[in-house]
């Protein structure tokens, strides 16, 4: 122990009077003793603000009662979880023996193993020689021994006994500072991944606020082109012979179909996100379908004079997939291509390797820089394009097309240079777990239905009498389905509520009912449950057509009792297959 004044040297002359000699030296050693504490304190104070390691702790507590002590040797033991020997990992770096109560003796030098069972008698012997600690990170358990030395007997007493109230209180001082050192630790790391939260947040509103504007600019375009094109046929009054009103209606169309894309994409990269997408697996013909793609792309290739190239391996023949997604897919990517590339060509390519086909879609267009092709399958994000006039799209193709190759149990991978074009490969494999199945509906008619109206009027004309209750609160909805309907040879009627149904629905006796879902006055589905309950209209199919287009609507839709399901906008082909095939029923 260093030399302080209040233990007394030998022959030291003091005053005589006993009890004032025990009470200065009392007084001397706790002052020495609150001395040493606050200076450890300190100590560990400085290594928390520095942001210290429980090493640093552990050492700094060693040192400075080492430093304070001149009469043995502190060191630190610590014990893995469920070990029952530990080692010596802190100490001065002088060998020390320690002899216990049993007569033991302990070595107390760095790396050296001590038993946990010595610990334990070490410390519940008196004096104690060793104090646990606390459980340190990963409920590593950590204890401060110290051996003492003394060859004067006559100060023997003293030093015991200030020694143990020295090392009690340090401990307490150290386990308090790791119980510090923890809170400080997990306070940064929550800081971290706030910081980290932060930065997330600050992305994902950017990509907010970037989606948004993209995608008000791609409704604001086809909207005004459907405005301005409506507000000329309307001031120039509709002539059909004339060839500028008939362009006029392509342009508004087109815009229109543009618009229900985009909605699609938004709602399809929903639905995926979700997992609510349903996907219909099936036995698919490789060749017709990328015929049946290539045919899409015919007109806008002409029209940037880029050449088509379509290479089918002659070995390949069928592929499980949904045909559907399949088509988006390899047509997102095409179109793509078509858009980022101004001379040369356009190709997709199709192989088999092992259990695996391979769909590669390449161009001679400008190419995908390094730092692009990182965020070229994130959501909203766009490329500057030069390639064209404008950026289109919302950012959303490719984000779609990678989660639907996923989906497939595929993956999608690009390879891509500056100015040397680019090569996008989907590998899907050749089979599929068996999937669940739709119902054959609206996806069915959909896949084959492949004509206009125009091609369907010869099987119509047998059904030309066929009565249609048409039952629909929007009034631009209702006049667009009574019309076509009625060149067609059908006889609408049509309503506006639940109770003007009720009104007519008895004299009319319809041989299809067009139902609304969301009525002024009722839910169409509960009308669609009454009328099944009633005897006399039990047997009239009923088609559901709506704006649910969310995953399980048609189910909640045929659940409550209609034949059929369309959803809007309406496709009006699809439309008349459908009545066609309902009125036939209705009517027989």
């Amino acid at each position: 122990m260093q030399q302080y004044s209040s233990l007394p040297e030998q022959n030291s002359q003091v005053d005589t009077t006993t009890k004032l000699l025990t009470s200065i030296e009392q007084l001397r050693a706790d002052l020495w003793l609150e001395c040493t504490l606050n200076k450890l304190q300190s100590r560990l104070n400085d290594c928390l603000l520095s942001t210290c390691t429980t090493a640093e702790i552990f050492q700094t507590v060693v040192n400075e009662l080492n430093s304070a002590l001149n009469v043995g040797e502190v060191a630190i033991a610590l014990f893995q979880p469920q070990e029952r020997v530990g080692k010596i990992c802190y100490a001065s770096g002088l060998s020390s023996f320690l002899i216990s109560n049993t007569g033991k003796k302990l070595q107390l030098s760095f790396d050296q193993a001590i038993d946990i069972q010595d610990l334990h008698q070490l410390e519940n012997q008196q004096p104690p020689s060793a104090w646990r600690l606390a459980e340190d990170f990963g409920g590593v358990a950590s204890w401060l021994i110290i051996a003492t030395e003394s060859s004067d007997e006559s100060l023997k007493a003293l030093q015991v006994q200030l020694t143990s109230k020295l090392m009690a209180r340090a401990a307490n001082q150290c386990a308090v500072a790791l119980a510090q050192l923890r809170q400080i630790k997990c306070l940064q790391q929550c800081c971290q991944h706030l910081e980290s939260f932060n930065q997330q947040l600050e992305r994902t509103n950017q990509l907010k606020n970037q989606f948004l504007a993209n995608t008000s600019h791609e409704i604001r375009t086809p909207l005004s082109s459907i405005i301005g094109f409506t507000h000329l046929l309307l001031a120039q009054g509709y002539d059909p012979t004339r060839e500028r009103h008939q362009e006029y209606l392509n342009i508004i169309q087109s815009s229109g179909k543009h618009l229900l894309a985009l909605i699609n994409d938004i709602l399809d990269l929903s639905k995926i996100e979700a997992n609510q997408l349903d996907v219909q697996w099936e036995t698919v013909n490789v060749q017709t379908l990328c015929s049946n793609v290539f045919a899409l792309l015919k007109e806008k290739a002409a029209n940037k004079n880029l050449k088509l190239r379509l290479e089918v391996d002659a070995n390949i023949t069928t592929l499980v997939a949904d045909s559907l997604r399949l088509k988006q897919m390899l047509l997102n990517l095409l179109f793509n291509a078509l858009k980022f590339t101004t001379t040369g060509s356009v190709g997709l390519k199709v192989a088999v390797k092992g259990e695996f086909m391979y769909f590669t879609v390449w161009d001679t267009g400008e190419g995908i820089s390094k730092e692009d092709q990182t965020e070229l399958f994130q959501p909203y994000f766009q490329i500057a394009n030069a390639a064209c006039d404008r950026d289109e799209g919302t950012g959303l193709g490719l984000a779609v097309t990678r989660k639907l190759v996923e989906i497939h149990s595929g993956w999608l991978k690009v390879e891509s240079k500056v100015n040397q074009g680019s090569r996008f490969t989907i590998v899907l494999p050749l089979t599929q777990k068996e999937g669940v199945g739709g119902d054959e509906g609206v996806e069915t008619f959909l896949k084959n239905v492949s004509t206009e109206v125009g091609g369907n009027g010869g099987n119509l004309n047998c059904i030309s009498s066929s009565k249609i209750l048409l039952v629909e609160d929007d009034l631009p909805n209702a006049k667009v389905i009574k019309t076509y309907l009625e060149k067609l040879g059908y006889q609408v009627t049509w309503v506006k509520n639940a109770a003007e149904m009720w009104q007519v629905i008895t004299q009319l006796q319809p041989a299809v009912i067009l139902m609304d879902v969301y009525l002024p006055d009722e839910n169409g589905l509960k009308l669609v449950q009454q009328l099944r309950e009633n005897q006399q209209y039990k047997t009239i199919p009923i088609l559901a057509q709506t704006a649910m287009a969310m995953k399980g609507d048609r189910e909640t839709c045929l659940a409550a009792g209609v034949n059929d399901y369309i959803s809007k906008p309406i496709d009006l082909p699809l439309l008349a297959t459908l009545v066609a095939k309902y009125s036939k029923l209705g009517t027989g």
